[in-house]
């Protein structure tokens, strides 16, 4: 298989499971991975960098959600939790700690695939400017290398989740981005888990442009409406 497929490393202790994403995943052209551990799956990002994680909750040597948020906050990569704590408590949980998507066991094999394609053509976005760089009030954010850099030079780290966030804001820079269009443009399941989700990955990429909670300057909530990016952008 072409390295230039889309690699998924795949964290469950299940075999079984390990095996039926596995099998289903190659079959539709992607590369895998597969851990029954979180310390091996650690171990094998050092190796390599997947395109996608897929990752279960319930891990018998480390705390799945916390898993998940370290990797939203050092890895590039798509995160998709694969669970069979189906309590909306959960989901919502997951998707705040920067999951991109969350699906409950049981599943069927093609409905992963179809979620990781779906992600990962979000990811590259037809639609989106080729460029990986975008300049605005001073700050410079590198999608490839998921960084924000201010005018100092000082980095910031950001997450593949709220990468996504900032790219749809600084490809409709003034313009008010409804809530309806966050949701078709990021995908998931509308309703109050994707709202959390959004409050949520918003809060952090304010608190990352140095902005002020109670007046900030840059993205702007337009209450009942949605939100509005305020500022000149420059790709490239």
């Amino acid at each position: 298989m072409s390295a230039d497929q889309p690699l998924v490393a795949i964290l469950d202790d299940e075999p079984e499971i390990r095996r039926m994403l596995a099998d289903a995943l190659e079959e539709a052209g992607f590369r895998t991975t597969s851990y029954a551990r979180a310390t091996e799956f650690e171990a094998g990002l050092k190796r390599s960098s997947p395109d996608v994680c897929l990752v279960d909750l319930g891990l018998p040597d480390r705390d799945g959600l916390a898993l998940v948020h370290r990797l939203a906050l050092e890895s590039g990569a798509a995160i998709i939790i694969i669970s069979g704590r189906a309590q909306v408590q959960d989901r919502v949980t997951g998707l705040e700690l920067g999951a991109d998507d969350y699906i409950i066991k049981p599943f069927d094999p093609t409905e992963v695939v179809a979620r990781i394609r779906a992600r990962l053509r979000k990811g590259r976005g037809e639609a989106q400017p080729t460029a990986q760089t975008a300049r605005f009030a001073g700050w410079t954010a590198h999608f490839d290398r998921f960084l924000l850099v201010d005018e100092a030079g000082h980095e910031t780290s950001f997450s593949h989740a709220e990468g996504e966030v900032l790219r749809l804001f600084l490809e409709s820079p003034n313009r008010l981005i409804t809530r309806a269009q966050m949701q078709e443009s990021l995908g998931g399941a509308a309703g109050e888990s994707f709202d959390r989700a959004m409050d949520v990955r918003i809060s952090r990429l304010r608190t990352k442009l140095g902005e002020d909670p109670k007046n900030p300057r840059l993205i702007k909530t337009i209450y009942g409406a949605g939100y509005i990016f305020l500022g000149d952008v420059r790709w490239g």
